[in-house]
């Protein structure tokens, strides 16, 4: 990790689009930002046609006079690279270059990400504008870190794009025999006899290739990284002692894969937008915290956008309440994030995102948004001593990128699986609990969790499962969820009964799915449901802990436990509601060693540690008071704490003692 070059403390401001703005408000913003305590701005993500009307005719004066501007106010830039928004004149000259829909609809220029980058125009314009802003501001004083484009995650299937997969896939698999051992193509008659007969998976006629499906997001993630890469270089060369990074963008629909591409960046950045208004944007807060730390291997990394003052809910803005920017940005910064960014500074007049939340809102800095902002950056350095610490988390929770795209395949036997809606459900659970968590890819050293979690992990290499079968064997504690180990890294079933990869693991064998209709549950011993999914379980050693109370698998194992080797595995065959799955997760974290903690619900508890000293972030999310034990100096309020911390509702208390 390499921080911004003179930032000290964390980070705070946000994106500056100044291109929209006369110089008088640029005055008015740098004034403003200093009374807010922003040090650090992201400069010129959507600037490319401010900066070169025309092809090789470039405009710098107006980024010049902002740059100098910053600097004279002690403020430092994270200067970007404008790639993610070709400008029309580009679009004009190089038509070829804008993307092409699955269904072989060519897109017009109008909107952002308006390129294929498999373009070799794009790739050279992008390395052009990426190489001139490099040569002119190596040397300025205010220059920090460089962000290359925005949001990674654009698909195209055009035949520039079509050529680019094939070579991909020659690197991949070498010869055509093993690609069509590899897609199964000989289901449906799809055996490949020439690379040029091979296409992205653009629309067809019934259900695509699922392993198709799967290779070409690995393509694009792979090309998207490529063109990522080139940049960095051209930055790199000129500017060594600058970090450059890119903010992730965490989303269903993006072909990247993260955990990857972190080793290439300086810096994990991410952005995050919560898709719901209830207690579920906390969670969601968490479990992308948690997961960015775990791209960055358990070190720190940068939130670089949240919305100030709404979430989003289907389209919805729900305006945050009193305090809740606050409490959403501390949960970020308490999980590793060295400081709270938002896109962006000044709310927009006009354009596609007019109405998205700003720090300087529409109504201007007589607003609460902006007396919470500046409120926000007074406190950062009051907190900054925290990122001495790591966050603890003695439990780990499998991720992999590869398995959640596999699982989007329309081929499932039921349309309710979501790989997604697992993991977040099973995080839910240790983040109520006030359970730290890390999340790790397949195949990581696992000795320092008391337990590991594996949901609904649909695409399993013998490696991945080879590993979790070692942790597991040495005295590890697992806890597996249905639809695990189902396929192997081609998406082949691995035969001889489910859960495949983890039948000896877990002491059990499934031969048959009961997916389960929407809305439907069903009854478990010993209280609580299962939704979604079930199976009929077949013990082999496992023993049965909870059993289906009623329907077909009536007495049949629905939760397992298996010794095995020196430690345990246990397997959940259904997707268990909460109050089924809180007793699980208690138990299986007892008998690992690591006792729940005694917190009140509704309290977001994280634990960092140093050599030196510990630290209680404690986030009150409910409208009622909370008492929890706690010993030391609140950094918040400057009091000290004896025995009892009483939290009101909707604030934080970070609590600072020695470490034993």
């Amino acid at each position: 990790m390499r921080w911004p070059a003179g930032v000290d403390g964390l980070c705070f401001g946000g994106d500056y689009n100044p291109e929209q703005w006369s110089p008088e408000v640029w005055r008015e913003d740098v004034a403003l930002m200093r009374q807010a305590g922003v040090n650090l701005v992201t400069v010129g993500v959507f600037s490319w046609s401010s900066l070169e009307p025309e092809p090789g005719r470039y405009e710098f004066g107006w980024l010049d006079e902002v740059l100098d501007l910053l600097h004279d106010n002690g403020i430092k830039v994270n200067l970007a690279t404008p790639t993610a928004s070709p400008p029309p004149w580009f679009s004009l000259a190089h038509p070829e270059a804008l993307p092409v829909s699955s269904d072989g609809v060519r897109l017009t220029h109008g909107s952002r990400d308006t390129y294929c980058v498999c373009a070799p125009a794009y790739r050279k314009a992008a390395a052009g504008i990426a190489t001139v802003l490099a040569d002119r501001y190596a040397g300025h004083p205010a220059l920090a870190m460089w962000h290359v484009h925005n949001e990674y995650g654009s698909y195209c299937y055009c035949d520039l794009a079509a050529s680019a997969f094939r070579r991909w896939l020659q690197e991949r698999y070498g010869e055509l025999e093993r690609l069509n051992a590899a897609w199964t193509t000989a289901f449906w008659s799809q055996g490949y006899s020439a690379w040029e007969q091979i296409q992205p998976p653009r629309k067809t006629q019934y259900l695509a290739n699922p392993t198709h499906a799967l290779d070409y997001r690995r393509f694009l993630s792979d090309e998207l990284l490529a063109a990522y890469c080139e940049q960095r270089d051209i930055l790199n060369e000129r500017t060594p002692f600058v970090p450059v990074t890119t903010n992730f963008v965490f989303a269903p629909w993006a072909p990247v894969d993260h955990a990857r591409w972190a080793e290439e960046v300086d810096l994990v950045a991410l952005d995050h937008y919560p898709e719901t208004a209830d207690i579920g944007a906390e969670e969601q807060t968490a479990f992308c915290a948690d997961l960015a730390r775990g791209w960055a291997g358990g070190g720190p990394w940068l939130l670089m956008e949240q919305a100030s003052s709404v979430l989003n809910e289907g389209g919805r803005m729900h305006t945050k309440e009193p305090g809740r920017m606050a409490r959403l940005s501390l949960s970020h910064i308490a999980r590793g994030s060295r400081g709270a960014m938002f896109f962006q500074w000044r709310a927009s007049r006009g354009g596609s995102e007019m109405y998205h939340a700003a720090m300087v809102p529409h109504a201007g800095p007589d607003s609460r948004i902006f007396r919470e902002v500046a409120e926000l950056g007074a406190l950062l350095p009051a907190i900054a001593e925290i990122d001495e610490g790591r966050p603890d988390a003695d439990v780990a929770i499998l991720w992999d990128a590869e398995s959640w795209w596999a699982l989007q395949a329309p081929i499932l036997p039921s349309p309710r699986l979501d790989y997604l809606a697992a993991v977040r459900a099973m995080h839910r659970q240790f983040w109520r609990a006030g359970v730290g968590v890390d999340f790790v890819a397949p195949g990581t050293d696992l000795s320092r969790y008391r337990l590991v979690v594996v949901p609904s992990l649909y695409l399993t290499s013998d490696a991945s499962a080879d590993s979790l079968g070692e942790y597991v064997e040495s005295g590890g504690h697992a806890l597996v969820t249905y639809f695990s180990g189902i396929v192997d890294e081609n998406v082949q079933v691995r035969l001889g009964g489910y859960p495949g990869a983890f039948t000896s693991l877990l002491g059990l064998r499934v031969d048959e799915f009961y997916p389960l209709a929407d809305g439907e549950a069903v009854g478990l011993t010993g209280g609580g449901e299962g939704t979604i999914w079930s199976e009929s379980v077949h013990l082999a050693g496992a023993e049965a802990i909870t059993t289906y109370a009623e329907g077909p698998l009536a007495g049949m194992p629905a939760i397992t436990r298996h010794p095995y080797g020196n430690g345990q595995a246990w397997y959940a065959s259904t997707q268990l509601t909460d109050d089924a799955f809180a007793p699980l997760i208690a138990q299986a974290l007892h008998e690992a060693g690591q006792p729940l903690p005694n917190h009140p619900a509704g309290v977001e508890l994280i634990r960092r540690t140093s050599d030196t000293t510990q630290w209680l972030i404690a986030i009150n999310h409910t409208n009622h008071p909370a008492d929890l034990p706690a010993n030391g100096l609140d950094l918040l309020t400057g009091k000290p704490i004896h025995t009892t911390l009483t939290l009101t509702p909707g604030t934080t208390a970070i609590i600072r003692t020695p470490h034993p």
